[in-house]
């Protein structure tokens, strides 16, 4: 596999669960895990040890920016848990995808493309989905500006990994272009 791919790999591990400055904090990161000495491609277990590393740190980014109370807080991490655990399942659904995805890049074929789409497509439904059960739960704890602030922050993060990762996934291209 090329550098490229490895570092997609990597970034893969970032699926729903980074910030902009944790981005910029895993980035050395990953390009020391993806280029080591051994040349090896980042195992799965180096991906899971840095999506939690990053899961981490999405939930201090979100504590610094929602101000909750002590009350508040009682409430609401719990619920934030439970969110984050089934976010973390469809994320770990993303990465299967785009494992395929990079692997076969160079020779994948129309109904592969076409069923990478769908997938992607049914990613992203689950995503909101998920976030359409988890708005009431949220504000039975939290008043509703400060829900609105944390699905914000969720959906901000979630398009600042998305970017990072399309960055580095080339889009598909016919045969013989």
């Amino acid at each position: 596999m090329n550098n490229k791919t490895e570092l997609v790999l990597m970034l893969a591990g970032l699926c729903s669960l980074s910030g902009s400055h944790v981005i910029a904090q895993t980035a050395t990161g990953q390009e020391t895990a993806a280029s080591s000495k051994s040349g090896q491609v980042a195992s799965d277990q180096d991906i899971e040890l840095l999506r939690k590393d990053i899961r981490s740190q999405k939930k201090q980014l979100i504590a610094a920016n929602l101000n909750l109370t002590a009350t508040e807080a009682t409430k609401f991490w719990p619920i934030y848990d439970q969110y984050q655990a089934e976010y973390t399942k469809i994320g770990d659904t993303k990465l299967v995808l785009i494992k395929e995805y990079a692997q076969n890049l160079d020779t994948v074929t129309d109904e592969q493309a076409l069923d990478y789409l769908k997938r992607s497509e049914e990613i992203s439904e689950s995503v909101v989905q998920l976030r359409k059960r988890y708005v009431p739960l949220v504000n039975q704890v939290l008043p509703g500006t400060k829900t609105a602030t944390f699905f914000q922050l969720e959906r901000r993060i979630e398009m600042l990994v998305d970017v990072e990762v399309a960055s580095l996934l080339p889009p598909l291209q016919s045969r013989g272009q």
